[in-house]
């Protein structure tokens, strides 16, 4: 094995090996709580099960933690990616020449004073904290039923999927603030929500650590049933919130959308294209007939990705080397088993040249690229 750990505590830190070079990194007792690994492969860490490795690798379990590793990496002037659940990255074939810090904080906790407010740590399993929502009926984020990562995660990208975000239910972000080392609370006004945007993607994108997110939910509130697809589910009928979250796992299954070990579509970033919101005109000035397209505001339309990208030429399960297309969903693009990252930038290059060139329209992707 040539994964070595050095651990900062008392004694000092451990010997051994590295394929990164260590001259110019400094270890000392500054940082007491922290166990620093080094080249730890990143691949079994993400959904894709691609990347190289990691020159060094933190798992915190607390704040404390989080902000000794931040000072660490700060201290050796090492670039910094926080981890999560690795459902939304692709890793470099080359790895990452820095500090992995991944967070691993665990716990829900009632807020006193507000109505079924939930502040849940950044670590816990996402879909983990849907179905324990769902099993004490309360309604919010159980059309966000089966989506792979960490609660961390989920008001930096503003998941959503079914018609609904999880801005729609976001109370406050606690976060670390890598500038000031303070811990801060961002209300979500500050948070600038957006589709699939937010400041911790955006204008901040390297400021702020999320450490615990606070939700309020509805106590018997009805379930949103406005997506196409759970309309259709349910033929207009109305539905509890635990049958709601199953049809909106059965649906993900069936495009492969839900991590399974034994299905090779899953073996993905999910859907790994934004939607494009362009202006209304050009529907018209494309000149396809029929092209499916969802007002957003008075000027704007969204498209739908996967029309553009099928519509292009790229059907499901096209393949490119030893990644390609799954064959139930356009819009993941996945590891057929070797795939490396350059094959999946090649894949996503082919596809956002054939879509520009037909439509005229730029295809965005939707994961963290880490180490490029």
């Amino acid at each position: 094995m040539d994964n070595e750990k050095r651990t900062m505590d008392h004694e000092g830190m451990k010997s051994g090996i590295v394929h990164f070079p260590l001259s110019d990194v400094h270890f000392d007792n500054s940082a007491k709580t922290i166990e620093i690994q080094s080249n730890i492969s990143l691949a079994p860490f993400t959904t894709m099960k691609i990347g190289g490795k990691a020159r060094f690798f933190v798992k915190a379990g607390n704040e404390q933690q989080v902000a000794d590793a931040v000072g660490f990496a700060k201290k050796n002037d090492l670039g910094l990616f926080v981890l999560g659940g690795g459902s939304n990255i692709l890793v470099s074939d080359k790895g990452f020449d820095g500090l992995v810090l991944q967070i691993a904080l665990k716990g829900i906790e009632d807020c006193p004073g507000q109505d079924f407010g939930l502040t849940v740590k950044a670590g816990e399993n996402w879909d983990a904290f849907v179905a324990y929502c769902v099993e004490r009926d309360l309604a919010g984020i159980e059309c966000l039923s089966g989506i792979p990562g960490f609660v961390g995660g989920t008001p930096v990208q503003n998941v959503g999927a079914y018609g609904q975000e999880v801005s729609e239910t976001i109370v406050s972000v606690r976060c670390l603030d890598r500038n000031s080392g303070e811990i801060v609370e961002l209300s979500n006004a500050e948070c600038g929500f957006s589709y699939r945007t937010s400041i911790f993607n955006s204008t901040m994108r390297d400021r702020f650590i999320v450490l615990a997110v606070t939700y309020r939910l509805k106590k018997g509130g009805v379930p949103k049933i406005v997506y196409k697809d759970l309309r259709e589910y349910f033929g207009g009928t109305a539905a509890a919130l635990a049958k709601v979250r199953k049809a909106v796992l059965n649906i993900r299954a069936a495009k492969s959308m839900v991590i399974d070990a034994n299905d090779p579509n899953s073996q993905s970033a999910g859907s790994f294209f934004k939607n494009p919101i362009v202006p209304g005109s050009i529907i018209t000035e494309i000149g396809v007939e029929n092209i499916p397209h969802f007002p957003v505001d008075e000027e704007t339309v969204k498209i739908p990705a996967a029309w553009l990208i099928e519509t292009a030429g790229f059907y499901k399960g096209y393949k490119l080397g030893n990644v390609g297309i799954s064959t139930k969903h356009s819009l993941a693009l996945i590891n057929l088993g070797g795939g490396t990252a350059e094959e999946i930038l090649a894949l996503t290059g082919r596809i956002q040249a054939e879509v520009e060139s037909k439509f005229g329209i730029s295809l965005q992707p939707e994961p963290i690229f880490v180490g490029f």
